[in-house]
């Protein structure tokens, strides 16, 4: 199972991340956030969005909307970005009501789900997952993120793999 982690992952270095991730990534992706409440799922989601032309002022946690969608683009072109966020969802049948199979389905379409880990056994098995930790003992005013990136699906092997390159150790 293709995994990377990378530390002491500041704000600019977060930036950096997303970019890759735009640049190497298919154009067809799902990605399971995980981490605790402020370890920095949306703004992480606010940094693959302004990566791919879209204004990050316009991505908000979907916590009460459930579902948010935009027009971006990545290296292969077009592609739509839904955003998701199953905080609040009681379980995986109301996460499945969303219609969220069918986007799973959909070609040019990334759709990224933070508190995936609360509907994780209905994830498609090629979820990219990325978990976000903030170390207890680290700097409250500028959190330095442990992220680490793990899936299943053996075709991110190699984008993943020219992502470490990308993203050398601080």
């Amino acid at each position: 199972m293709p995994s990377l982690t990378f530390n002491d992952v500041d704000l600019d270095r977060l930036r950096k991340l997303a970019g890759e991730l735009v640049r190497l990534m298919p154009a067809r992706l799902v990605i399971g956030l995980v981490g605790t409440l402020g370890a920095g799922k949306t703004t992480f989601t606010q940094s693959l969005a302004a990566a791919m032309g879209v204004d990050p002022e316009d991505v908000t946690s979907p916590t009460f909307t459930l579902l948010c969608s935009y027009d971006a683009t990545i290296h292969t072109g077009p592609i739509r970005l839904h955003h998701l966020d199953a905080y609040r969802l009681v379980d995986e049948d109301e996460f499945l009501e969303l219609g969220v199979e069918e986007l799973f389905d959909a070609d040019n379409t990334w759709v990224l789900i933070e508190w995936a880990d609360r509907v994780e056994s209905v994830l498609p098995p090629e979820t990219l997952w990325i978990h976000i930790d903030i170390p207890a003992s680290d700097d409250p005013i500028a959190p330095q993120r442990q992220i680490t990136l793990t899936t299943q699906n053996d075709a991110l092997a190699g984008p993943l793999a020219a992502l470490a390159d990308a993203m050398p150790s601080k």
